[in-house]
């Protein structure tokens, strides 16, 4: 019977010992795996930027030669077109335009902006400059401007092009426009824009809000913030038309979510969303708390059927600014995305960066999706990052 007891025991020091080496053991190797299931992630969701990045830098003349970044894109079926951001000597962003054959080199950069919201007096520009570096220098060196037409985004519905942008009016009252133009005129360079209309009230700051590039419901779909009551639902509001006659969209802008991911700040959408087979593709801008100085980008899916519902979402960064040109710039450390194109299912996106240039980047359209669709919308633990 001692003997019995004696084996029985010494079974039980074995276990015991076995499952404190297997721990021990896990506990060594587990960061290891975590790093390497991330860095498997990463491979899989990063966009790959261009060779020719970047695109487009400060031009020579005065409309843009302080920057130039964050564009809209639209494809015609012939060529791309590009709304930049462009911001003058005078501090003022104004809409510059390029295009291009094969959605890299481009073919033409027109010498002058082909659309702007200027205020009454220009020759008070300089003051004005002035008042804002005093005032509010943490943003004027963020690479904002002290005024003027921000960050556009374009998407071609039936026959004309919609482009919605930020109207800087001052630091409480950014306002969200829109103004459209033939797709006839578009291809002609005929800037013969339809009257601004703005969709956010005055006196709010409103910004990132994005057109679907087509009707849903039969009304014009406006996704303006990537938080509605939690991380699984998007505000999405529908308009019978965009002229400013239906009342303004109200938006609350909480983007925030817990702290435990590494897009712990939603910042907001990024480029208009892209109707895939697996969902609509959204791009969104984040940073976390444990680098708050970048900006990166992620992406999800949102349902065909109800947009404002998440359906997917990128476990990691698709895009982060470690670029040399995205790390060294006006802001270091940014990367905005604010168009995308699909041309036999590349996609391509354009993006600001170190709000000082414009680049691009691409990834197989088919095969971003269908790995995304994978990835259900569940918090993740720790931050990517």
């Amino acid at each position: 019977m001692e003997y019995v007891t004696f084996f029985i025991l010494v079974l039980i020091a074995f276990g015991v010992s076995g499952m404190f080496l297997w721990g021990a053991w896990h506990a060594l190797t587990d960061p290891w795996t975590r790093r390497h299931q991330i860095e498997r992630l990463r491979e899989i969701f990063s966009l790959k930027r261009h060779d020719a990045n970047p695109l487009m830098g400060p031009g020579r003349y005065e409309f843009e030669q302080a920057a130039v970044m964050n564009p809209a894109a639209v494809h015609d079926g012939d060529e791309t077109h590009l709304f930049y951001r462009a911001i003058g000597a005078d501090g003022v962003s104004r809409i510059g335009y390029a295009s291009s054959k094969d959605g890299i080199t481009i073919d033409n950069r027109l010498p002058y902006p082909v659309f702007a919201l200027e205020g009454p007096d220009p020759h008070l520009a300089a003051l004005r400059r002035a008042y804002a570096e005093k005032n509010y220098p943490e943003l004027v060196a963020s690479g904002g401007s002290w005024g003027g037409t921000e960050d556009p985004r374009a998407v071609i519905i039936e026959d004309r092009m919609y482009l919605s942008f930020s109207a800087f009016h001052n630091w409480d009252s950014v306002r969200i426009g829109v103004t459209s133009i033939a797709t006839s005129d578009l291809k002609k360079r005929k800037w013969n824009w339809s009257r601004p209309a703005f969709l956010s009230a005055p006196n709010q700051v409103q910004k990132n809000w994005v057109l679907f590039p087509e009707k849903i419901f039969g009304k014009f779909a406006i996704l303006h913030s990537l938080y509605n009551g939690s991380r699984e639902r998007v505000s999405v509001d529908y308009l019978n038309t965009l002229d400013g006659r239906e009342p303004y969209i109200n938006s609350s802008r909480n983007d925030s979510s817990d702290g435990t991911v590494w897009d712990s700040r939603m910042r907001g959408a990024g480029s208009p969303p892209i109707k895939t087979e697996k969902g609509w593709l959204q791009f969104y801008h984040a940073n976390d708390n444990a680098e708050p100085h970048k900006y990166k980008v992620g992406a999800l899916l949102l349902d065909l059927n109800d947009p404002t519902k998440v359906i997917a979402r990128s476990p990691v960064p698709v895009l982060e600014p470690n670029a040399r040109y995205e790390a060294d710039g006006a802001k270091p450390g940014i990367v905005y995305v604010s168009g995308a194109t699909v041309h036999d299912d590349q996609l391509t996106v354009y993006y600001g960066a170190a709000d000082e240039t414009v680049c691009a980047a691409t990834a197989s359209l088919s095969k971003f999706a269908n790995e995304l669709s994978e990835h259900k919308p569940v918090t993740l633990t720790p931050a990517f990052s």
